[in-house]
């Protein structure tokens, strides 16, 4: 069993799956900080230094912190802010990845198809035979 499991395991599907899902890992992290770190600084700058993030509804009169962090240890609150951050974080994870798949699939182009294989002595000399009896 030990054997058969060895063989499933190094198999090519599940080997790369793992490093898919190792890289996926890291690429999601350089994507949360470009938007936490570069994007969301930047739009909060335009629209006059909005911090997104720490947007929220309270949903509880209980709830009276400015900061969302305080404000979930107070009571239920609703974190419209960082959803909209994890949306622009999504939709940006989305496009890079389209980016890497076209980019992929331009490189991946077809190869050419092969000429044909030039015909057999047999055949030419078949063709040869077909051509001279067409002519008499």
């Amino acid at each position: 069993m030990l054997e058969e499991f060895k063989k499933f395991a190094m198999r090519g599907n599940v080997v790369d799956l793992a490093v898919a899902v190792v890289i996926g890992a890291a690429f999601g992290a350089v994507v949360n900080s470009l938007v936490a770190d570069i994007i969301m600084p930047i739009v909060g700058s335009v629209t006059g230094g909005i911090d997104f993030s720490n947007y929220f509804l309270p949903l509880s009169s209980k709830v009276t912190a400015a900061v969302l962090a305080d404000a979930k240890k107070q009571g239920a609150v609703l974190a419209w802010g960082n959803f909209l951050t994890l949306i622009i974080n999504f939709l940006i994870i989305a496009f890079a990845l389209f980016l890497v798949v076209k980019a992929i699939n331009r490189l991946q182009k077809p190869a050419p198809p092969a000429s044909p294989p030039a015909p057999s002595r047999e055949v030419e000399l078949l063709t040869e035979i077909r051509d001279a009896l067409k002519r008499s």
